[in-house]
């Protein structure tokens, strides 16, 4: 699946579960290690848990599995890596203060 297109489908599987405020960005001209960036939000340790996994079970129904998780056991940042897309769900407090946003705020941002 094409990085744009698996990033779409991530962003739709996240609003599945009601991920709060899901933002796509376009760092492919700014690293060569991934070429979209997804960071969403959860309401709890529970529901970010809940967000990662839901996109990983369904990204190996497309075939698509993640190359690897991080975070699963504290839930408050759980990273999914999909190669050309990496996804960041986490409490809004820790991203508040990790601000991964305004770390790449020169990528093109698509909701």
């Amino acid at each position: 699946m094409e990085s744009e297109k698996l990033a779409k489908f991530i962003v739709a599987a996240l609003d599945d579960l009601k991920a709060v405020n899901a933002v796509t960005l376009d760092v492919s001209g700014l690293t060569h290690m991934m070429d979209y960036l997804v960071i969403a939000s959860g309401t709890s340790n529970r529901h970010v848990k809940s967000l990662a996994n839901h996109v990983a079970v369904e990204a190996k129904k497309q075939e698509m599995p993640p190359l690897g998780t991080e975070g699963e056991d504290a839930g408050d940042w759980v990273l999914v890596d999909f190669g050309d897309v990496v996804l960041h769900v986490m409490l809004p407090a820790t991203r508040d203060f990790y601000d991964l946003e305004r770390l790449w705020e020169t990528a093109e941002v698509s909701n």
